[in-house]
């Protein structure tokens, strides 16, 4: 006689009691209260990703029904009709493939075997696999029976699809949902398996195999298989990024920090290395985007940054880079050259982690506004030189100092400056309202000037001709900003004063 052949690791280390289901212990909960307090239902309806412990339980669930001395929730695994149920020999537990028994006909076979009662077990069971394969006539000539079966008779029906379900048959079942597994659990049990069957393997590649898993079991211990097939007795990280085209843990967190540090060098050269190496660019987008979802998710939580790519972003910058991070998805899975829509995605990403909306510019100002001398007796910010004289017949032109604006804001600010030696010790209240106000309007032009608060409290300097960097008049004019100010449109818009011009006075406050 013939030795058994080799049974997977998916088949081996299938669960056969409550106490071996992992990660499922809500279910497991709710089972064994039911068994305990002799509450079962009469149909169940069981819904989860594939791979998580759906028929295994309806099997240990049928198990708990017809053991000996049952239904009870801790059974002997000899028993002889558990072995029976585990071998499919079982005559009153019967598994159906919806898949291919669709049909009504198949429907009313189930309804006419539901009239007769169990040979050997106090149940007959019918686990319906991938129920949301039945047709409508199947699912509506199953309704009654459904409703109202003969006492002897439990349903457990399993589906990855519950939305392709009737309601009618939803409202007649208890519906339990089967969660996908963390990363964690998966390679925790991974462990388990490894040592068991004496391989070994770094804690690395489990968590790799964990992640490519996507919350289901069975998919990463047929994982597992193929790379125990691959590298043998011995499993490295470096083994399992080769067969799934993963990139490494550190090549992600190299590659958020580029993104984080705007060093589009360091991102287009692991982007080379990707290709060089054949990684899935799908895959590292995916986890790409895991990082900068919990980046984001820190962010809200430490009250408004969070410098877990490597440098400090805002949830605004975070925001704009997941979504940007998102739109690519498209690009590299339909484009005709995934590589080069890889890249592009990426840039972009640098890109918008470093905009920034107008509104929350004009909050920014306005803050540093506010934080300007507004008691009796605080320290005067003087000008360098008091301003000649204009002549009286002449009415004084308002001049501003321009500033010149990085390419991403593409914006020109506008900042008027009053006639005044010295700024004056008190200053109006802060409006913020009307700022945000202003900062929303100014939406519509190419350009936009301070709040009416801001203007008030900037001194002013005189000429008559535009001045430039060097210049006695340009040189005055910007010392005579308030402190702070010139700093906070640096390191917010990235701006600098490159020129002095008069602005007539009719045009300083244009409408919108």
């Amino acid at each position: 006689m013939s030795e058994p052949g080799f049974q997977v690791i998916a088949r081996r280390w299938r669960p056969r009691c409550f106490d071996e289901l992992v990660g499922q212990e809500h279910i497991v909960r709710t089972l064994r209260n039911a068994l305990e307090t002799k509450r079962m239902a009469h149909a169940y309806l069981f819904i989860g990703p594939r791979g998580t412990g759906k028929t295994t339980t309806a099997r240990i669930l049928a198990k708990a029904l017809n053991c000996a001395g049952g239904p009870k929730p801790d059974f002997s695994l000899e028993d002889p009709v558990c072995l029976a149920i585990e071998q499919g020999n079982c005559l009153d537990v019967v598994e159906i493939d919806a898949a291919s028994n669709r049909s009504i006909d198949d429907a009313k076979k189930i309804r006419d075997e539901c009239q007769y009662a169990p040979s050997n077990c106090p149940f007959k069971v019918f686990i319906i696999d991938e129920v949301h394969q039945l047709s409508k006539d199947a699912f509506n000539a199953l309704l009654k029976t459904l409703e109202e079966p003969p006492p002897w008779v439990k349903f457990i029906l399993a589906t990855t699809e519950a939305d392709k379900i009737l309601p009618t048959i939803t409202s007649r079942c208890q519906r339990l949902e089967f969660h996908p597994i963390s990363e964690e659990v998966i390679a925790a049990q991974l462990a388990r398996i490894v040592k068991a069957d004496g391989v070994t393997a770094d804690q690395h590649a489990l968590t790799a195999i964990a992640r490519l898993a996507s919350g289901g079991m069975r998919d990463s211990q047929s994982i597992l298989d193929q790379v125990i097939s691959f590298s043998g007795k011995k499993i490295t990280e470096a083994d399992v990024l080769s067969i799934y085209g993963l990139a490494s843990v550190q090549q992600v967190t190299d590659l958020c920090q580029g993104i984080a540090t705007c060093d589009g060098k360091k991102v287009l050269a692991l982007c080379d290395a990707f290709h060089a190496e054949g990684r899935d660019l799908l895959r590292v987008l995916a986890d790409l985007q895991v990082r900068v979802r919990a980046a984001t998710l820190d962010s809200v939580r430490s009250g408004g940054s969070s410098a877990q790519l490597g440098a400090a972003l805002a949830t605004e910058q975070l925001v704009r880079l997941l979504e940007c991070l998102q739109e690519g998805e498209n690009g590299i899975r339909q484009g005709l050259s995934p590589r080069a829509n890889f890249e592009v995605t990426l840039l972009k990403a640098i890109e918008q982690s470093r905009s920034r909306s107008i509104d929350l510019l004009i909050k920014d100002i306005a803050a540093a506004a506010a934080g300007l001398p507004r008691e009796p007796g605080q320290k005067k910010i003087r000008t360098t030189a008091a301003p000649p004289a204009a002549p009286e017949s002449v009415a004084p032109a308002p001049v501003v100092a321009t500033p010149a604006v990085a390419p991403t804001p593409s914006r020109v600010v506008d900042v008027p400056i009053e006639d005044s030696g010295m700024l004056e010790d008190s200053l109006p209240p802060l409006d913020v309202e009307a700022a945000e106000a202003e900062a929303s309007n100014s939406e519509r032009r190419a350009d936009f000037v301070f709040p009416e608060p801001i203007l008030a409290s900037l001194p002013v300097a005189e000429v008559g001709k535009t001045a430039f960097p060097g210049e006695k008049e340009f040189v005055e004019a910007v010392n005579a900003l308030p402190p702070g100010l010139k700093d906070k449109l640096k390191d917010t818009i990235g701006a600098d004063f490159t020129a002095l011009r008069p602005i007539p006075a009719g045009k300083l406050r244009r409408p919108l």
